[in-house]
């Protein structure tokens, strides 16, 4: 059958247009999105701490800015397995066990849900080296910078790394150690990278998809009885005030979160039964437990702001491009020294290599002590001269103290770094454990009949401390 002209041009004009609506049909297709990180975990404050009941520590502040619409999440370093049990029998594991779901329902009770433990061991020490070994340094950093760019904090809270004459535990210095240094290394592309790699299979084991994430700034609570050292160096809270939500004062919300640790504290819980809330506000903020504000030393603001301003101060919710630690270059040694080593050492290198200098710490290097123990002060004697030395260490101690053994004449090879240590007897008398009685003990080094160096360590005795 003959067809018209017509027809023809009528069919190539739908020939045409079939493609051309199929691909308007393909662009006009809604884009599927891809996967943002998991808002439920994203917290502006990250609180790191030791043990279950450390975050006591921060409580009166956590409520507060929970008040004011910020979500916060806590990493515990343990699970506080070598703590007190004043419910139960159960010690050691099972008592760890115990210990996180205290921590969970103490939390709970501000409204915080996201908690995390790093799997350290608890180290009855004030040597936060010893600490850091046990919670297996390494493994627990990597943990805690998975942690931090899991919930991307916006603001980091922990204790204050440093030795002072206080509790002084070394898991607390630890988990202050740890969040630096999670802190300076969570934005690092490079830091754990198969933390960043997204996996090439389903059910990949290994890589964790998650982003670099730099927080904005870090804040420190001290560990320590003196005030003095840490005035003004950052913000400071009253705990009287009245919460929004909670209609009673902060420091009352942080003791309920202390009492909910019964195994640590329901002695302390059965004290207060029957007390009237005037008797229980005196006790807590004027009489040791909780002073009437709570105040915070600032590590490092990547935002700015005043020193002594608001935390959240400049900080918004934007995210900011990572801020490589600017580490501070080691003063110059004379060719033939001597300097405290152990922890004290530790904490000189670690400020200057995380810029944080300006933290403070004492003058002389300080520590509290238990009477009948042994004092051990750990040196560093350093040759950087061309041939063999010869050096004589000569402590001088305070009345009543004698010396056990590290004192003499010792040599030291060219170009040598060697570690010493002097141990001295410390009075076995509960008269020698005064508060405050801070004792100076110098250990003076001389080489060729010329001091090298002068060594000073200042010691308070108590009647009850932990081991150095």
């Amino acid at each position: 059958m003959r067809r018209s002209p017509s027809f023809h041009l009528q069919l190539l004009f739908v020939l045409l247009l079939v493609p051309t609506v199929g691909a308007l049909a393909a662009d006009d297709a809604k884009p599927t999105p891809l996967k943002q990180p998991d808002e439920r975990y994203k917290a502006d404050i990250l609180l790191v701490v030791a043990h279950p009941d450390d975050e006591g520590a921060a409580t009166a502040y956590l409520a507060r800015a929970i008040d004011e619409g910020k979500r916060v999440a806590v990493v515990y370093g343990t699970r506080g397995s070598s703590g007190a049990n004043e419910v139960g029998a159960e010690q050691a594991a099972a008592l760890g066990a115990i210990r996180e779901i205290e921590a969970r329902q103490a939390l709970s009770q501000l409204g915080i849900v996201n908690v995390w433990f790093l799997n350290g061991k608890d180290t009855a020490s004030q040597n936060v080296l010893q600490s850091l070994s046990t919670w297996n340094h390494g493994e627990a950093l990597q943990q805690l910078v998975r942690l931090m760019r899991l919930t991307r904090p916006e603001v980091v809270l922990t204790f204050l790394p440093g030795t002072f004459v206080g509790e002084d535990h070394g898991d607390h210095q630890a988990s202050g150690v740890l969040a630096t240094e999670a802190f300076d290394l969570s934005g690092d592309p490079v830091a754990f990278p198969e933390q960043l790699a997204g996996p090439t299979k389903r059910l990949e084991a290994l890589l964790d998809n998650l982003r670099p994430w730099q927080p904005k700034k870090i804040y420190y609570f001290a560990d320590a009885d003196r005030e003095d050292l840490f005035r003004e160096l950052g913000p400071k809270y009253s705990v009287k005030e009245i919460s929004k939500t909670k209609k009673q004062p902060y420091w009352r919300i942080a003791l309920e979160g202390y009492l909910a640790h019964e195994t640590q504290s329901k002695s302390f819980g059965d004290t207060l039964k029957g007390m009237s809330d005037a008797a229980l506000e005196k006790l807590i903020t004027t009489e040791g437990y909780w002073s009437d504000s709570l105040s915070f030393v600032r590590g490092k603001s990547l935002v700015g702001g005043a020193v002594t301003g608001d935390i959240f101060e400049n900080v918004t919710s934007e995210p900011i491009a990572f801020a490589p630690a600017q580490a501070e270059a080691e003063p110059k040694q004379p060719d033939l020294s001597v300097e405290l080593a152990g922890p004290w050492s530790f904490y000189a290198n670690f400020r200057r290599a995380h810029g944080l200098n300006h933290l403070p710490h004492p003058e002389p290097p300080e520590i509290a002590l238990q009477v009948g123990t042994t004092l051990v002060i750990p040196l560093w004697v350093r040759n950087q001269t061309a041939s063999e030395q010869e050096i004589t260490l000569t402590p001088n101690l305070p009345a009543g103290w004698t010396l056990q053994s590290g004192a003499g004449k010792f040599s030291i090879g060219a170009k040598h770094t060697a570690a010493a240590r002097i141990e001295v007897n410390l009075p076995a008398t509960t008269e020698a454990a005064k508060k405050n009685d801070l004792r100076d003990i110098t250990v003076r080094a001389e080489s060729a009949g010329r001091t090298i160096g002068t060594v000073q360590l200042r010691v308070e005795l108590r009647k009850r401390a932990l081991p150095e």
